[in-house]
């Protein structure tokens, strides 16, 4: 069974992150530069995650008004989030993401932040889960084996 374990292990837990008081344009930079579609809000010396920043978010603002790249994360951030487990099996993931509308789930183990887990990562491990469920029903009926 996938867990988001597993999703962390074959992706890497590298997280990108900023601060609150960072900037709209530091966030796009950042993301633009790692290709990814969002940034964790950390704050203070806990590193205490406050928020993340998306793609989408950007999207909602540029939509709703005028810009200001210079306007602070914390005013513009997502702050209702959800988190999972590195436990967590990708059926549970999968079903939050859709039931949410989210894209992008923090992973917490120990009140920590551990990794960041997207709905690519998700459907990219579904897949290479069934692509090797696929092989081995097919080695096992051709009479050659599995892999494990």
């Amino acid at each position: 069974m996938i867990t988001v374990k597993s999703m962390l292990q074959q992706k890497g837990d590298e997280i990108f992150t900023l601060t609150p008081d960072s900037t709209i344009r530091e966030a796009l930079k950042l993301m633009a530069e790692k290709q990814i579609g969002a940034v964790m809000i950390l704050e203070g010396e806990d590193k205490k995650v406050a928020g993340i920043f998306s793609e989408r978010d950007y999207a909602r603002l540029n939509a709703n008004q005028r810009v200001n790249y210079n306007t602070p994360l914390k005013d513009v951030m997502t702050t209702k989030l959800y988190f999972v487990s590195i436990n967590e099996t990708a059926h549970v993931v999968m079903a939050l993401m859709t039931d949410r509308h989210i894209r992008h789930l923090p992973v917490i183990q120990d009140d920590k932040l551990v990794g960041v887990i997207s709905i690519g990562d998700v459907v990219k491990s579904v897949i290479h889960d069934q692509e090797t469920t696929i092989d081995n029903l097919e080695k096992y009926i051709m009479g050659g084996g599995y892999n494990l």
